[in-house]
């Protein structure tokens, strides 16, 4: 992805990766099967909000993060992504929030602060790493 990112701008690649996802997905289920008429126009507009937002916007908001933060920081912040899922469900939609939820909220949240607080080593502290695996490669 990054290679094309480099290449192409970014809303580029987002469509394309629409495409592309869409017409393998429609294999799995075929749009040509579903009943429209069954569907009601709220049932469209909610269709066509989760198409837009909860999909290629949000997807091209995290393709676009990318030249402005760094992969880990990306990957971090798109860890927390299920955890604001289930708290909109539980506040929104009032679901029932149990043991297990519990149990993986502190797991996403105690991972992306291990991760977090992890300083990266510095450039000197690197050089030291090649020097000594530079020397080591050469007594084997």
């Amino acid at each position: 992805a990054v290679g094309l990112l480099n290449k192409f701008d970014s809303l580029v690649v987002v469509g394309w990766a629409m495409i592309i996802g869409g017409f393998a997905l429609g294999f799995i289920h075929p749009p040509w099967q579903l009943d429209f008429q069954r569907l009601t126009a709220e049932a469209y507009a909610y269709i066509l909000f989760v198409i837009l937002f909860g999909t290629m916007i949000a997807f091209w908001f995290f393709i676009k993060s990318l030249e402005s933060l760094s992969p880990k920081e990306t990957s971090l912040l798109g860890s927390l992504e299920p955890l604001s899922a289930v708290v909109t469900t539980v506040v929104w939609l009032k679901a029932p929030f149990g043991s297990f939820q519990w149990i993986g909220a502190i797991c996403i949240i105690g991972i992306t602060l291990i991760l977090a607080l992890n300083k990266e080593p510095s450039v000197q502290s690197e050089k030291s790493i090649l020097k000594i695996r530079n020397h080591a490669n050469r007594d084997i």
